[in-house]
């Protein structure tokens, strides 16, 4: 086996398990009984299955500059996605939508 077709076999394994995380965050989104429980599954998986994905793309890419633009696709990825889940999580706890009862810490007030 050559060292080109090693690179396509990582690549492949890398992009399907990338589209297999992002699937299991999509399922626990619509599954997932509150928000706080979908936000998780909105942000963790996904987040990874994205970077799975990236890696895969990465190692296929030839070009300097396209690689560039997937290290920024990746950086902006793990800066967003914390911080939107940060501000839905504190507009739900402020607006109500969270029941406290069924949470085991309660850090927000």
């Amino acid at each position: 086996m050559s060292a080109g077709s090693v690179i396509d076999v990582i690549a492949g394994a890398l992009l399907i398990m990338g589209a297999g995380f992002a699937f299991v965050a999509a399922i626990g989104v619509v599954r997932f009984p509150n928000l706080l429980t979908r936000m998780h599954a909105a942000t963790k998986p996904q987040t990874f299955g994205l970077l799975l994905i990236l890696a895969g793309l990465a190692l296929r890419i030839e070009s300097i500059s396209d690689l560039t633009l997937v290290a920024v696709v990746a950086m902006f990825q793990l800066l967003t996605a914390p911080v939107s889940a940060h501000m839905v999580g504190r507009a739900s706890f402020r607006a109500g939508q969270v029941n406290r009862e069924e949470l085991t810490v309660d850090e927000a007030d």
